[in-house]
């Protein structure tokens, strides 16, 4: 388990295989809020604290099968 602490602005969220998902803008509860520099609709998405696997240096991994939210630039269901 990791610490929501250690989520900062602007680490980079990648899917499990390492691929570009997201830029961090902020933590809001239980999730975390993306930059629209990485939406296809120039909104701020949300991925949920508990897609996290890892945090390793300053890039976030997401846990194998996340669904991203509709807009992000991939719209892809990672696997």
């Amino acid at each position: 388990m990791f610490e929501k602490l250690r989520i900062k602005e602007h680490m980079e969220i990648v899917d499990s295989k390492g691929q570009h998902v997201g830029t961090v803008d902020d933590t809001q509860d239980d999730a975390i809020k993306l930059t629209k520099s990485d939406s296809s609709d120039d909104m701020h998405h949300f991925i949920k604290l508990d897609s996290v696997d890892k945090i390793d240096d300053n890039r976030i991994y997401l846990k194998e099968g996340t669904r991203l939210p509709e807009g992000l630039g991939n719209k892809a269901v990672m696997s």
